[in-house]
Order: structure tokens, then C-alpha cells, then sequence
């Protein structure tokens, strides 16, 4: 199950998604305040959410197919995720204080890189265990 270079990706996802938020701050306020995403509820609930979904595709290593669609369902989760800072960052001055951005921003980016490597090599162990059954 762990020396699969797949579960090896989604490890790193897990350590993006789980431990590296609340270590590297998402923006900057004007104040030199730096913003985590534990104070942000949308940010922390759609991480650990896409945290959890990466376990669950992790210990589904008998069911590569259903593992790809989970490893799908997370590069559209981690989009959203791009999309609520890219609405953030981008939204009227008075609504919110964000004067520099951080590298926690970055994290779903690295992640969906991460899962579609993932999806990549479950992609390549189905076509191997299809074409060992096409020999028998």
C-alpha cells in the first residue's frame, strides 16, 4: 500500500492539506497581521475536507477505479478552494484587508499537481492489471 508511488503523492497531499496550513500563513493584512486558514472557516473546512478524502482514496488501493474518481473529486475540490482565495483576493478593498499574499495560498495548487501525479500512476496500474488479465 506505501511503496505504491501513488500513496506516496497523496501522503504529500495529506501533509499540504492537513499540517502545512496551519504552519504557512494564507495573506497578510495591512496591520503585519498574518492570516492562518484555522481562522478562516470556508478555508480549514474545505482542506481537511479534501485531507480526508486523500485518506479515504489512500486505504482504497484494491479499488483503483474508484480511487481515480476520488483522486478526480479532489483536483475539483482543491479548484474550489482556488477559486474561494482567487474570489478573496480579488473582491472589493473595503470587504477584505489582505495586503500581501502568502505561500498558503499556494497549497491547493501543489496539491492538485500532487493528485493528478497520483491519478497518473493508479491510471497506469489499472492498464497493467488489464493487461495481465488479457493474458490468461
Amino acid at each position: 500500500m506505501i511503496q505504491r508511488i501513488q500513496s506516496l503523492f497523496l501522503l504529500v497531499v495529506i501533509l499540504l492539506n492537513a499540517v502545512l496550513i496551519f504552519y504557512l500563513p494564507l495573506w497578510t493584512t495591512s496591520d503585519d497581521v498574518e492570516m492562518y486558514a484555522i481562522s478562516q472557516p470556508i478555508a480549514i473546512s474545505l482542506f481537511l475536507l479534501s485531507s480526508l478524502v486523500t485518506l479515504i482514496t489512500i486505504f482504497l488501493f484494491k479499488k483503483r477505479k474508484f480511487q481515480f474518481v476520488l483522486g478526480r473529486l479532489n483536483i475539483i475540490l482543491n479548484f474550489v478552494l482556488v477559486g474561494v482565495f482567487a474570489y478573496w483576493t480579488l473582491s472589493l478593498p473595503g470587504e477584505m484587508d489582505i495586503s500581501e499574499k502568502g505561500i498558503g495560498m499556494l497549497l491547493p495548487i501543489i496539491s492538485i499537481v500532487f493528485i493528478a501525479l497520483a491519478n497518473k500512476a493508479i491510471k497506469k496500474d489499472e492498464d497493467l492489471v488489464k493487461s495481465v488479465d488479457r493474458l490468461r
